[in-house]
């Protein structure tokens, strides 16, 4: 058991009510217009931040298509150099589709 706990302090009057806290000091005009420069651009830098990710979206889409393009033209020619030598040596051509 905790026996060093200290006990709570009531802020109390003699005659046993509670003693209301001090009211926080009121914003100066200065600390208002803070406060709303500083919400603009919390706004400001949440929006960039947002244009930085899909600026590397895009960057990296514009990377993979190089790959995919070469990637297309290497099947192509694959597919283009087998069909050439199989009419040349006289073998019909068939392409199977498969249905499930």
């Amino acid at each position: 058991m905790d026996t060093h706990r200290r006990p709570p302090v009531l802020d109390m009057t003699p005659e046993g009510e509670f003693n209301d806290p001090a009211p926080p000091p009121r914003a100066s005009t200065l600390d208002r217009i803070l406060g709303r420069v500083g919400g603009v651009a919390l706004l400001v830098a949440l929006a960039a931040g947002g244009l930085v990710l899909a600026g590397l979206a895009i960057m990296f889409a514009a990377l993979a298509l190089p790959v995919l393009i070469v990637a297309g033209a290497v099947g192509a020619a694959s597919i283009w150099w087998r069909l050439r030598r199989a009419r040349k040596q006289g073998r019909p051509v068939h392409f199977v589709v498969i249905r499930r």
